[in-house]
């Protein structure tokens, strides 16, 4: 009786055991990655504020969908370019989508993605200057740029060559305020974003032909988050086959 007794207990208390142990690997089962994603505040149509105060754009709109695509969840953060970038440095963000253009200096630091848009650059001056029409008006002048933009890079290259003088902002409305108020005659930017202001009324004009510019990209840092990455590539190719990416291109930039 005392050995039965004694089997049972062992029995029970083994039960237990297994019972206890199944509880704690359920307790420790890992939460779901949710991915910290840097972006631009103000870089239309790609980011920027609606009248809600809820960010859209062609970057916000094409994450989300490659999310929904892939099953992953995300964090978006909106910190302006500069910030987002030295928030993926410093480890503060997982990546950054921000219509960066993917080129040289910066294959060195980040691994991309397969371009996601194709864009170039153009020169604006205010709507209402009728003296400079080209890069040879603009010798001893001052020109806007972008800080770490497409439009910068090539803005330096040839500032020399055209006799320039650089001023550098950290968000488009106030590069475009400089160029309204004649500080500076003319700026660079991004064809997609210039002509998207313009269209919005930002008191600009286009007097250049687009000069080729880099692909945009979604980054990360090198050798890192290589998952989110592979999933951002494959959710873009897929919405591209399925329409979906033509169909927010479409809602923000249109060919007429």
């Amino acid at each position: 009786m005392k050995k039965t007794f004694s089997l049972l207990l062992v029995l029970l208390l083994s039960i237990g055991m297994l019972a206890g142990c199944g509880g704690a690997e359920e307790e420790a089962a890992p939460e779901a990655t949710v991915y910290n994603i840097a972006t631009d505040t103000t870089f239309a149509p790609f980011e920027f504020q609606n009248e809600a105060g809820d960010y859209v754009g062609i970057d916000i709109e094409i994450l989300a969908a490659i999310a929904e695509d892939q099953g992953f969840e995300y964090e978006l953060s909106p910190l302006g370019f500069n910030a987002a970038v030295a928030a993926l440095e410093s480890n503060q963000a997982d990546a950054v989508i921000a219509g960066m253009s993917i080129n040289e200096d910066r294959l060195k630091k980040y691994d991309f993605s397969a371009p996601y848009y194709d864009s170039g650059v153009v020169m604006a001056v205010s709507a209402a200057n009728e003296t400079i029409k080209s890069y040879e008006d603009l010798a001893g002048m001052k020109v806007a740029v972008k800080t770490g933009t497409e439009g910068s890079t090539f803005a330096e290259s040839i500032k020399d060559t055209y006799g320039f003088e650089l001023v550098y902002f950290d968000e488009s409305p106030f590069m475009y305020e400089d160029v309204k108020t004649g500080n500076s005659v003319a700026c660079f930017e991004d064809y997609p974003v210039m002509g998207y202001g313009i269209s919005q009324g930002n008191g600009l004009k286009m007097v250049t032909d687009m000069e080729q510019g880099s692909s945009y990209g979604f980054a990360v840092m090198k050798g890192k988050n290589t998952e989110l990455l592979e999933m951002f590539n494959t959710g873009l190719a897929n919405i591209i086959e399925n329409g979906k990416y033509q169909e927010i291109i479409d809602s923000y930039i249109s060919a007429e």
